[in-house]
């Protein structure tokens, strides 16, 4: 299919439509035999553009390779919302039939109108898209005082986003939606998600946000460590000071796939996924219960991507993908488990174990000796009161083991 396919032309068209287009995407435009893109922007095209339309499927990313060998040979123009490159399907494109055989004509995207109209520099603004993702993947960009541009689904994503906001103690954010920007027909609509009155708006829209944190909401920062009340859990819960400790350790980068083995209530594998949009976790739990509490907290914490595999490790972990880093929380003294996760690691993949038992110790000082890397021990004391005074109440201490493979392990 891709030596066939010499050149397709991806042309950002916005609410203006082809008054808007200047005249190198109009000849592509013209030029194109088959032209594919959602049906309302096929009806902004004038019939000077002779090609065959045809809409877009749904769901669209797995017809993509279809439609394009199905005209194969033929010129072909693909129309995109703004800017095709900008959560668009120039990306579909190149994976399909590369990079090189695309000619992109973009139009500015609906974030550039939107920083336009309220006057917001664009390299300070956070921007999430809400098209085909979870709801809940808001809450990890909430911040007091920031600004988030949301790229809508469709009429009722403001609705769906103010009711959110309220149930999570962001009820004072201010929401402005920006419809059909760079058209005849744009329009704001402004109010807090408090008191948002509107139900739907036009379809085409983009969300501002002032993000305003209710009184008495826990402040969640975006560094590891968040409090220990963030989470619902049973007991079963790395520990605040621990966590952030365990973290730094396991030292996540964007993309990186984290396996958490023993999830308990999922707070490593959710401040792993929150430390970059572009992590990804699995977390292993045996038991039902916790492994439903943890996808609870996942989507609770902004991170509803992280993927729950409920079972016994380590023959829950078979068949995983990669993983780039592996931390085991339980079960360390399960037959088998160190070796399983220690051989699931590529050269330059992370491994870090907690335990607070002896057994499982000895385990870990075995292992250190045989591989090198960090064994240390973490302390952590609390003032509490003692009568009319105040004194030290020490949590169980925990070991841990934290290490790199190397090229040579085995």
């Amino acid at each position: 299919m891709n030596a066939a396919i010499s050149v397709v032309s991806v042309v950002g068209i916005g609410a203006d439509g082809w008054d808007g287009l200047p005249e190198s995407a109009r000849r592509a435009l013209r030029a194109a035999e088959v032209l594919l893109g959602a049906p309302r922007q096929l009806g902004l095209l004038p019939d000077d553009c002779p090609g065959e339309r045809i809409a877009w499927p749904s769901p669209l990313r797995p017809a993509v390779p279809g439609l394009l060998a199905a005209h194969e040979g033929r010129a072909i123009a693909v129309l995109a919302s703004g800017d095709p490159s900008f959560h668009g399907i120039a990306r579909t494109l190149a994976e399909t039939v590369g990079a090189d055989r695309l000619r992109i004509h973009p139009h500015p995207s609906s974030v550039s109108y939107a920083c336009a109209r309220l006057g917001w520099p664009l390299e300070a603004v956070e921007t999430l898209s809400l098209v085909a993702r979870p709801l809940a993947a808001l809450s990890a960009a909430l911040h007091e005082g920031r600004r988030l541009l949301v790229l809508s689904e469709g009429a009722d994503t403001a609705a769906r986003v103010a009711e959110l906001l309220r149930a999570t103690g962001w009820g004072g954010t201010r929401i402005r939606v920006l419809e059909q920007l760079g058209g005849p027909a744009e329009r704001l609509l402004d109010g807090t998600a408090a008191d948002w009155p509107h139900e739907r708006t036009d379809p085409l829209n983009v969300l501002a946000l002032d993000c305003a944190r209710d009184p008495g909401t826990l402040r969640l920062g975006a560094a590891p460590g968040l409090p220990d009340e963030a989470y619902e859990h049973d007991g079963q819960l790395t520990k605040r000071y621990v966590r952030a400790a365990t973290l730094a350790a396991l030292a996540p980068a964007p993309g990186e796939l984290l396996w958490d083995v023993g999830g308990g209530s999922g707070s490593i594998g959710v401040e792993w996924m929150r430390t970059h949009r572009s992590c990804r976790a699995i977390a292993v739990e045996k038991s039902p219960e916790r492994a439903a509490r943890i996808t609870r907290n996942a989507d609770a914490l902004g991170v509803p991507g992280l993927k729950v595999v409920t079972g016994p490790a380590p023959a829950a972990l078979s068949g995983l993908e990669t993983p780039s880093a592996v931390f085991i929380g339980g079960g360390l003294t399960a037959p088998g488990l160190l070796d399983t996760c220690w051989e699931a690691l590529p050269p330059g993949g992370r491994l870090v174990a907690n335990t607070v038992t002896l057994e499982s110790e000895a385990l870990l000082a075995q292992w250190y000796g045989r591989h090198d890397g960090e064994l240390v021990r973490l302390a952590v004391s609390t003032a509490v009161p003692v009568g009319g005074f105040t004194g030290w109440r020490q949590a169980m201490p925990v070991t841990q083991w934290s290490v790199t493979k190397g090229c040579t392990d085995s």
